[in-house]
């Protein structure tokens, strides 16, 4: 069986991210109850959510995530310092150079459902904050309407930790 063509996948992504930018949280539930028959009231979790999972993760899982995620951080930062910005001319009239700027928004995927992974909160979260972008959405799947708290956790630990950015925490469905 031939699956469809290239340009009509892209056609048919284009259509999907032009509606989102449109209209926002109301089409992402829209596609996401045509996708994944998954429709929550909100996308976006609230302060009283996230402080609930966080409750619910043993102080030990709490203590972990933290140690890991400030490990994750330094490292981050020293891969940071050693970028460096520069120009040179390498010949008269033409100069090349690099610089080093964060983007303003990213997405993080935070693979959950049968087998959480909270260490893809540290691993993207966290160095996208440390490479200085502003806004950072990141989202787990719900195994039916339970997220994991654990991976809440660490989306959240990572996104609050000396950052005045503006980011989410947020439920998806699928994978």
């Amino acid at each position: 069986m031939v699956g469809p063509s290239s340009e009509s996948v892209r056609t048919t992504v284009e259509a999907v991210i032009a509606d989102i930018r449109a209209r926002g949280d109301e089409a992402v539930r829209e596609y996401s109850e045509r996708f994944d028959r998954f429709s929550p009231a909100s996308l976006r979790l609230s302060h009283d959510d996230i402080d609930a999972a966080i409750a619910r993760v043993p102080e030990q899982t709490l203590a972990d995530i933290r140690t890991v995620q400030e490990n994750v951080r330094r490292f981050a930062e020293l891969q940071r310092a050693s970028l460096r910005d520069f120009e040179a001319g390498v010949t008269p009239g033409v100069p090349l150079g690099q610089k080093n700027v964060p983007v303003e928004a990213v997405g993080a995927y935070v693979p959950g459902g049968r087998y959480p992974l909270p260490a893809s909160a540290h691993m993207t979260v966290t160095t996208a904050k440390v490479a200085g972008v502003r806004r950072v959405a990141a989202r787990t799947p719900a195994p039916g309407e339970k997220l994991p708290d654990a991976s809440i956790a660490a989306m959240h630990l990572a996104t609050t930790h000396a950052h005045r950015a503006r980011s989410r925490v947020g439920r998806a469905k699928g994978a």
